[in-house]
């Protein structure tokens, strides 16, 4: 249900409409205020879920992104701009229906932005789809291949979207549409690299330390909003203040390690997974095996984002 009609404001013309998918989630919640506090911007939200906490300028759709009534969203013809964080990241979930909402609600939304002319579209993805692995490069450009699926079958609607989006991109051509892949989002959400570093004994790998990069929430927030420039256009690695081993993260946060080795513990971890345990889905544990760091230097230069929070004060974010 709607929680007002936008045309019975009297916001200010010249104001953006912005529809947010997945508001309702903690990274939505944060995107949404993050956008609400820019005068530039008008927030519009789609999520199945109650929006907590919702200011009362912001409307709000509860429904399904396949359905009729999230069409009817972009039917009246007004939306200035697509902000899509939908994808349901649920390690627990069955496969067909993570599939049917990924997948099959992303195809809907690019079916509305066509059919109602949507000039902008701005997708988020994530670094993750390079794939972490012994033969990476250093630093991966936004040309490098997306191989994440290869080895993490989990991977797959990710990298799926992510294809997704740079086909709508060559196929709309009068829509402009930017593709972001932030690398490890820290901070209050729940994704797993912050549910990982919230363990008080954290697994780690025996003989293997790879360098990682993050970014906090807020900053991650902050180049969506980069993203929503007009002269946006195409796909952007998003990095943080750095990259450090993934030892000196756990001792900044003072974890207590627990290494495996690594032969063993996919099979350990898989039954603590099983058990409900452990919180760290398997599949993720190449990426504490493996480097996959990223090139930002894009983004800096096109879109003039730079980082706010230091390395520390990412790392901790975390914590709450």
């Amino acid at each position: 249900m709607s929680s007002g009609n936008r045309h019975d404001r009297s916001s200010p013309a010249e104001q953006l409409n912005i529809v947010i998918t997945g508001i309702a989630g903690r990274f939505g919640r944060l995107v949404a205020r993050t956008l609400h506090r820019d005068e530039r911007f008008r927030v519009i939200g789609i999520d199945r879920r109650p929006f907590k906490g919702k200011p009362k300028d912001v409307e709000h759709h509860q429904v399904d992104l396949r359905s009729k009534k999230a069409r009817d969203v972009f039917r009246q013809g007004d939306v200035d701009a697509l902000v899509h964080l939908g994808m349901m990241h649920a390690p627990r979930a069955k496969s067909e229906e993570l599939f049917s909402w990924n997948i099959g609600g992303t195809a809907k939304l690019f079916e509305y932005c066509l059919a109602y002319h949507v000039p902008k579209v701005v997708v988020l993805s994530s670094a993750n789809v390079y794939g972490p692995r012994p033969d990476n490069t250093q630093f991966l450009t936004e040309e490098a291949p997306l191989l994440a699926a290869q080895a993490f079958p989990e991977m797959r609607d990710l990298v799926e979207i992510d294809h997704m989006a740079s086909s709508f991109f060559w196929k709309a051509r009068d829509i402009n549409t930017t593709i972001l892949r932030p690398v490890h989002i820290l901070g209050r959400v729940k994704n797993a690299p912050s549910n990982y570093l919230r363990l008080q004994r954290v697994p780690t790998l025996l003989g293997f330390d790879p360098m990682v990069q993050m970014i906090h929430e807020n900053d991650a927030a902050g180049a969506i909003r980069c993203a929503l420039a007009p002269q946006a256009r195409g796909i952007y690695n998003i990095t943080g203040p750095g990259e450090l081993p993934l030892s000196a993260v756990l001792d900044e946060l003072g974890r207590q390690r627990v290494p495996v080795p690594h032969n063993m513990a996919r099979a350990l971890w898989s039954a603590a997974w099983r058990a409900g345990v452990s919180s760290f889905p398997v599949q993720e544990f190449d990426f504490i095996r493996y480097v996959c760091m990223v090139d930002g230097s894009r983004a800096h230069r096109d879109l003039g984002y730079r980082p706010r929070y230091s390395l520390r004060e990412t790392i901790r974010a975390v914590e709450g």
